[in-house]
């Protein structure tokens, strides 16, 4: 019988920083037959939370950086129980990365970790990625999604720059993906300006696209 995890425990450990307890616990869960995904997404709520104290000055960027760290120590203690879901099904390819000029890479690592979770193969490019680089490994990957980074507004013309250049090279290659961006200063508006298919705010809502575009992808081929 799987237990189910209680949110209300995990996450205000993982925003009250508080690694020993988050690992202690998870593991605990992990004994008692908890699903691995739960535990994610437990964490992941927990995360917003630590957004949200940075939001409002009561947690520095130490604090971020803090959370994470204890998000990918649960990944890795999860991950054994996760590899063999990952081997039987292909959720998509995602090729992610952040835009040139822009080295913020705690979102986009976080992203990466749950989009592995959840059985997608992923390729970070890094931070500070030019638009060609974007561009060279969508034609080597042909990814389902391309997924780009970015925190800073003065990153928003490096989006829009190498949206442009992926959607060339899609059509001289004939390619066929998704163009998601994500980042805390992004909204519908910025959205259309850039020209992206979609975009995020939340990694977890991040990785619930990917499954709806790979979803979409999987009935127009079988349509």
């Amino acid at each position: 019988m799987t237990t189910v995890v209680d949110s209300r425990l995990l996450s205000p450990l993982l925003a009250d920083l508080n690694e020993e307890a988050v690992l202690a616990l998870v593991q605990q869960q992990l004994a008692a037959g908890a699903s691995p995904l739960e535990l994610i997404e437990a964490c992941h709520a927990g995360m917003r939370l630590v957004g949200g104290r940075y939001e409002r000055g009561e947690y520095f960027i130490s604090g971020l950086i803090m959370s994470g760290e204890i998000f990918r120590e649960v990944v890795e203690l999860v991950r054994p129980q996760l590899q063999p879901l990952g081997r039987s099904r292909a959720a998509g390819r995602v090729l992610l990365g952040t835009v040139s000029g822009d080295i913020h890479d705690i979102g986009k690592n976080m992203a990466a970790m749950l989009l592995e979770c959840y059985g997608f193969s992923v390729v970070d490019l890094g931070v500070d990625v030019p638009a060609e680089t974007f561009a060279a490994q969508a034609v080597e990957l042909r990814p389902d999604v391309v997924g780009l980074s970015g925190l800073i507004t003065a990153s928003f013309e490096a989006m829009r720059a190498t949206v442009t250049r992926l959607r060339t090279v899609a059509a001289q290659n004939d390619l066929s993906f998704a163009i998601v961006i994500g980042g805390g200063q992004i909204d519908a508006q910025v959205a259309a300006h850039i020209g992206a298919d979609y975009w995020v705010t939340d990694a977890m809502y991040g990785v619930r696209l990917c499954q709806q575009v790979m979803d979409q992808a999987i009935q127009i081929r079988t349509a």
